[in-house]
């Protein structure tokens, strides 16, 4: 879910119309706002609350975008859209090269805005899911037995036990389970999932992780019903508790 009160939204922008009337509507759609209507306010804001983006007006009094994006770019890896009344395509080139991640040009429309940073959330949510995964994996990269009570994987013998017995798995269950264990504790989409456990050339539909979980958890948990080890993160993927 990419609209939510999880996500804060620092919109930067002098002119007190456009101001207000982005604060609304991004409100309406449970973003936390929060405005600077300069550039040296909105350097201190984005320090103070670390937005999860910036929507930056170019043209503004003092610092101007251009500047800000540099300032913020050093110290934070937060995505930025730039904001200008201006088509000239050096202006667009600078603005990528100060660290901006995406330009929009006025006027424009909300459904188009809304788009643009639902796209950006996105990918910065993918971008860290990944680099959390293949951190977790290079963490656990040297262990031969992961154990989680009374759940046991032994890499070295390609085995999961319960309660001391072993357990029947197909390759792509005990792949998947391997993969779920090693990122314990962190939130996996279904195209990471199908991407690390079933390849990137795979054509099947993400349907496939649905079942194979169904069928994990049928295996490894108390109450499949209820499941405590592999727990679903509604409208993205999966999360393994262990």
């Amino acid at each position: 879910m990419e609209a939510s009160s999880q996500y804060k939204l620092l919109v930067v922008e002098d002119e007190p119309t456009l101001r207000e009337t982005l604060e609304y509507n991004l409100s309406r759609q449970t973003y936390r706002v929060y405005v600077a209507k300069d550039g040296r306010e909105a350097v201190e804001t984005a320090r103070r609350e670390r937005p999860d983006l910036i929507l930056l007006d170019v043209m503004l009094p003092g610092l101007d975008g251009f500047e800000v994006c540099r300032i913020l770019r050093q110290e934070m890896s937060v995505p930025v859209l730039m904001l200008t009344a201006k088509t000239d395509e050096l202006d667009k080139v600078v603005g990528l090269e100060v660290g901006a991640d995406d330009y929009i040009t006025k006027p424009f429309s909300m459904r188009e805005l809304l788009a643009r940073i639902k796209a950006a959330l996105r990918r910065e949510r993918l971008v860290r899911e990944k680099i959390a995964a293949e951190s977790a994996e290079r963490l656990a990269a040297d262990a031969q037995v992961l154990a989680f009570e009374d759940l046991v994987i032994n890499t070295t013998r390609c085995e999961v036990l319960r309660g001391g017995e072993v357990l029947h798995m197909k390759p792509k269950e005990y792949e998947l389970l391997l993969f779920l264990a090693r990122n314990r504790g962190i939130a996996l989409s279904r195209d990471l999932i199908m991407q690390r456990v079933w390849g990137w050339d795979y054509v099947g539909s993400s349907r496939t992780v649905d079942v194979h979980i169904r069928w994990l958890r049928e295996k490894i948990e108390l109450d499949p019903s209820n499941p405590q080890r592999i727990v679903t993160m509604r409208g993205m993927g999966y999360r393994f508790e262990g």
